[in-house]
């Protein structure tokens, strides 16, 4: 079994009981993976990001915010609630962490802690839960191997930031958020 690690962090100061720092972590792509339907602004293609991509473009998601619309059915950039702070590529996983606003945005916080059942005495999780979250990258300068293709190769990527979604809104149903 081979297993791939790339990963990058920005290093926060430990301040113990911050009121508004409340650790996440998740899955929020898949690479060398094709989407299970198409993300927005991808024209109905359905897509694959892959690894050469993600990797180039991992430190972009450094620092960048994680957005939610108030239904989980959308992006809006306009709403951020927490702050990336590490990325890594795990296998075909994009996995990434980092803190949410939980002072001003308690309301988010027990949305998450509400999505995900954890298994007494383990680290395993439970993501069968309908009212589970996933997660969605946000990108700029993409560039397609071919648009004409049925379902678009992304060769290079800017991540811009992330969102939180319902799973049957999110382009990757293998995505997921919780709470650390």
């Amino acid at each position: 079994m081979n297993i791939e690690l790339e990963s990058m962090a920005i290093q926060m100061p430990a301040v113990l009981g911050h009121p508004n720092r409340e650790p996440f972590h998740g899955v929020l792509t898949l690479v060398d993976v094709v989407s299970d339907k198409a993300p927005a602004g991808a024209r109905g293609h359905r897509v694959v990001l892959t690894r050469a991509a993600a990797e180039t473009a991992l430190a972009s998601l450094l620092g960048m915010a994680l957005d939610y619309s108030l239904s989980f059915d959308r992006h809006d950039t306009q709403r951020k609630v927490g702050v990336i702070t590490r990325a890594e590529i795990v296998g075909k996983q994009l996995e990434l962490g980092g803190y949410l606003f939980a002072k001003d945005f308690p309301e988010i916080v027990r949305e998450i802690g509400r999505g995900t059942t954890r298994q007494k005495g383990t680290r395993e999780t439970s993501r069968q839960s309908k009212a589970c979250l996933a997660m969605s990258y946000e990108i700029a300068d993409a560039r397609v191997a071919d648009l004409q293709a049925k379902i678009w190769t992304l060769t290079q990527v800017t991540f811009t930031g992330a969102a939180i979604l319902l799973r049957d809104k999110a382009a990757y149903r293998d995505t997921w958020i919780e709470l650390d």
